[in-house]
């Protein structure tokens, strides 16, 4: 899934929205992100099967779908992966028992993440880097332990948490494969504009002095 040299763009559901506007927004912006994580505490499965289908049905690829917790409706409806946290199952139980999904992991720390690249997970969201209203009173842990991330742990870093446009330059220069927005996106009032902003954003080119080309 993030073997590809290119810098990713991974979009995250809010949890404050109807299903419809979720499906309607993921159409529009679809061609601007390379996953899509559903991470909808409250709905059921029979919820989550419904919106897996109606996003397809909106064009929507499921190599680009990933659902927070639910491997065995990740693993149902055939989308490309699986996203854990700390209150979900082992990695290493679902990796064994869903072999077929890509499995990423939150972490917060490098021990975090070295314990997830031991279990098998194939990509792994770190942060918060900056501070974020998902989050308050949390204080973001900065770009410095990403790069400490990024240069020990063999596995493709997602950022998250605070990423605006503005900031996207400093995580490319730290070495991560791309960022992950939830609000920035979702909750914007042109959520198209605002993905083609990420996404134009993440894709500048930056020589080997970190320097924007």
């Amino acid at each position: 899934m993030e073997t590809e040299k290119r810098r990713r763009l991974h979009v995250i559901s809010t949890g404050q929205q109807s299903r419809e506007e979720l499906v309607e927004i993921s159409k529009a912006i679809h061609p601007y992100f390379d996953m899509l994580h559903i991470r909808e505490k409250s709905w059921t499965g029979a919820e989550l099967i419904k919106t897996v289908d109606e996003l397809t049905a909106a064009g929507v690829p499921l190599r680009k779908l990933c659902i927070n917790d639910r491997a065995d409706i990740a693993c149902m409806k055939h989308v490309r992966g699986v996203h854990l946290g700390h209150h979900s199952a082992p990695v290493c139980l679902v990796k064994e028992r869903f072999p077929s999904l890509k499995i990423g992991s939150s972490v917060h720390s490098i021990e975090e993440a070295q314990w997830a690249y031991d279990q098998g997970a194939d990509f792994l969201l770190y942060g918060n880097v900056y501070e974020t209203t998902s989050k308050p009173g949390k204080e973001g842990r900065g770009t410095v332990d990403l790069e400490d991330i990024v240069s020990n742990i063999p596995l493709p870093i997602i950022a998250i948490g605070g990423i605006t446009p503005e900031r996207v330059e400093d995580i490319v220069r730290s070495g991560a494969k791309g960022i992950a927005v939830l609000s920035g996106i979702f909750l914007s009032e042109n959520p198209l504009e605002a993905a083609r902003t990420y996404y134009k954003a993440i894709h500048k080119e930056v020589n080997q002095l970190g320097e924007t080309i």
